[in-house]
């Protein structure tokens, strides 16, 4: 169970190392991304340490906000996905290599959408399970 956390991590934080080492003007369409690439970082790092030392105690409730918060997280990381697709799209013909790492970071994006999006239905077994 505690795999599909770390896995998050890798993805999410490949796609935040990615869309940082980029140039793109204007900033603020990427402000997003970074924005949910940090948040779904940092917290996927805390729920899996509050799930690893039991802190969750096997109720109804932790399955609940387990399943609620890997579900927002999917529709953050799908939105995320899809501004920097678009972005990308916008700026393919300034550098290559910029455009190869934005190319990058959207593929890992949308992995990370589909691992969220996995582990929400598998919470929600597990919370129909209580």
């Amino acid at each position: 169970y505690l795999l599909f956390p770390v896995c998050l991590q890798v993805f999410g934080g490949l796609v935040w190392i990615l869309v940082a080492s980029t140039l793109i003007t204007p900033p603020n369409p990427l402000g997003w991304v970074m924005f949910v690439s940090v948040f779904c970082f940092v917290m996927t790092f805390l729920w899996m340490v509050i799930f690893a030392v039991g802190g969750h105690r096997n109720s109804s409730g932790w399955a609940a906000a387990d399943f609620a918060y890997h579900g927002l997280a999917a529709f953050f990381y799908l939105s995320a996905g899809v501004d920097l697709a678009y972005t990308t799209f916008l700026v393919k013909s300034l550098n290559s290599r910029i455009y190869h790492i934005d190319i990058a970071a959207v593929v890992f994006a949308f992995v990370a959408t589909l691992l969220y999006f996995i582990h929400t239905i598998l919470s929600s077994i597990r919370w129909k399970n209580f």
